[in-house]
């Protein structure tokens, strides 16, 4: 499978909950983008990295674990998502220690990203995801949802009532407004009508 290498483009508050955020990768010489639901703690550690480019007062998790590496000599080579199950993200970092073979270690993937932006190694992921999760931002849409404080559960329901024409307009609507986590919803019911083929 192709291998598709990634660049992180903005990390931003999630629309639709309050405690999440949205980061938002940009495949490397493609229009694609990959919206990536993360927690606060994770988004957090994240953002101190991508703002100042230094090291917090007291290490965070994510420094320790490059504090190990670099003090053990052991390389993480590169970050890969690999899998996407039930609108999750699963992601392996890839590491050597003085050349002996390299091992695949399972992480979260907002943990693999921060330890990633730390060392300074490349993020992939599978051309298929891409393909199955990926967004292309575009200037051609139409209105989506008139009620914005709809609950969760209101907007799931509606969303499975609309046709796949009006659920790919709906999507542009939210890719335009930069609501990538709406818009991962209406990917996901997108696939889902998919797969019951």
């Amino acid at each position: 499978m192709k291998l598709v290498q990634l660049d992180i483009e903005r990390l931003e508050p999630s629309s639709s909950h309050k405690s999440s955020y949205v980061l938002l990768l940009s495949e490397i010489g493609g229009e694609r983008k990959l919206p990536i639901v993360i927690g606060p703690c994770n988004a957090g550690s994240i953002a101190i990295y991508l703002e100042s480019n230094q090291n917090p007062e007291r290490p965070l998790t994510h420094d320790v674990i490059k504090s190990i590496t670099n003090n053990f000599q052991i390389t993480i080579s590169r970050v890969v998502i690999h899998t996407l199950r039930e609108g999750v993200f699963h992601a392996s970092f890839f590491c050597f220690m003085d050349g002996d073979e390299e091992i695949e270690i399972d992480a979260r993937t907002s943990d693999a990203i921060a330890i990633a932006i730390r060392m300074g190694c490349p993020i992939f992921t599978y051309n298929d995801i891409l393909q199955e999760a990926g967004i292309i931002l575009t200037d051609d849409y139409t209105p989506t949802y008139k009620d914005d404080d709809l609950q969760e559960e209101t907007k799931k329901d509606v969303l499975e009532t609309l046709s796949l024409g009006e659920l790919k307009k709906q999507m542009n609507e939210a890719i335009k407004d930069e609501n990538y986590e709406k818009a991962s919803k209406i990917r996901d019911e997108i696939n889902r009508r998919k797969d019951k083929r």
